[in-house]
């Protein structure tokens, strides 16, 4: 399986990939159009969670060695918010196309710039705390990549969530790593709470981050195999990048990219043809998916607590629980309730409970139906 050896380490010859795109709808009123999930602080640290996945990035490969995809319109708020990042690092979509487009992109350009490049896709907008695990974990994944297989990074599950896919993981594959790497099966979709349960029990099942780590051209070549003009218009796109040609090529070819998730172009064929490794990692993980994952953090799954987020935010509380995320200056009072979600915005008030929280995104594909794009 190992392609033809290279003089240069494995992690001298890696990028870290950033895409920072999608809005987080189960996260409105909060998380908008022109101030997505990734450029907010959910955490209350202080940093968005942008700016704290490059942190957590750069002690395994330096800025020169980051790269961020983002929308065009957010092109100066991300580099606002790291200004480390090199311009010719930051690459912008003219519409949003999917991971597939997004990861794809970011691969044709470091495979121009070396042939032997590696690269490490890292959601801008999930939770992760065990930074020395996440770097071993890397780490790991870039040795599988370098002996040409395609890596991801599965997480031991804390609980049975319905929220998360998962990663069916078969051998192990003592060949790429003395522990904690297996041969990937299947990716699961999203399974009911039984299910999630059962998974939990059996063991085997890992939840599924989102992060793959590959050579740029096994990746590329990979998608090739279900969508060859996609790759082909990436890599047309990569060649004229910076060029005097380069705005009109992407403005002719990037609208008629699929919008395809990198899960069906690269992960699922690439694991049904044994060319997929999982790193089992150790380090808490969460995507932050929707108000209930909010809460769940900040009160570090204390389901009697109440969690408070914004700056300025006053609660008064009496036997309540939940979530209260304010952006006013009005008192919020709770009496009484549990498992609330109240997120108090300058224009939209959003009251529902976590055990509701995914259903938010029904209420904004609802709004761009009624009319109510100004708000989203």
């Amino acid at each position: 399986m190992s392609p033809d050896p290279c003089a240069t380490p494995a992690l001298e010859r890696f990028t870290c990939v950033i895409p920072a795109g999608g809005v987080g709808s189960r996260l409105w009123p909060l998380s908008r159009a022109n101030a997505p999930k990734f450029l907010l602080d959910l955490t209350g640290s202080g940093d968005s969670l942008l700016r704290a996945t490059w942190d957590r990035l750069t002690p395994i490969a330096p800025p020169e060695r980051l790269m961020v995809v983002t929308g065009i319109s957010h092109r100066d708020s991300v580099a606002s918010q790291l200004p480390e990042l090199l311009p010719e690092n930051l690459v912008t979509e003219s519409e949003p196309k999917d991971s597939s487009a997004a990861i794809g992109l970011a691969a044709a350009l470091l495979e121009l710039r070396d042939p032997d490049a590696i690269l490490g896709s890292f959601a801008a907008d999930h939770v992760i705390r065990g930074d020395v695990l996440f770097q071993r974990a890397v780490t790991t994944a870039v040795r599988a990549a370098d002996a040409g297989y395609i890596a991801t990074i599965g997480i031991h599950p804390s609980h049975p969530a319905t929220g998360f896919g998962y990663i069916s993981c078969g051998g192990a594959r003592g060949d790429l790593a003395s522990f904690d790497v297996y041969d990937v099966t299947e990716f699961v979709e999203k399974p009911d709470a039984e299910q999630a349960q059962a998974y939990l029990d059996q063991g085997g099942y890992l939840w599924n981050a989102g992060m793959f780590i590959a050579r740029a051209t096994v990746l590329l070549d990979q998608m090739a195999k279900q969508e060859p003009a996609l790759v082909s218009a990436l890599r047309e796109i990569a060649a004229a990048w910076g060029t005097e040609q380069g705005a009109e090529v992407r403005e002719r070819l990037w609208s008629t990219l699929p919008k395809i998730a990198i899960d069906y172009t690269v992960a699922e064929p690439a694991a049904a043809e044994g060319k997929m490794v999982c790193v089992a990692a150790h380090f808490d993980w969460d995507d932050v998916g929707d108000f209930a994952s909010v809460a769940n953090l900040l009160t570090r799954r204390r389901g009697s607590d109440l969690a408070v987020l914004g700056d300025g935010a006053q609660v008064l509380s009496d036997a309540s629980s939940g979530i209260v995320v304010s952006e006013s200056d009005r008192l919020v009072a709770l009496v009484g309730v549990e498992d609330v979600v109240v997120v108090d915005t300058a224009d939209v008030l959003l009251v529902t409970t976590k055990g509701k929280a995914q259903d938010v995104k029904n209420l904004v594909s609802r709004m761009k139906v009624a009319g109510g794009g100004h708000l989203l």
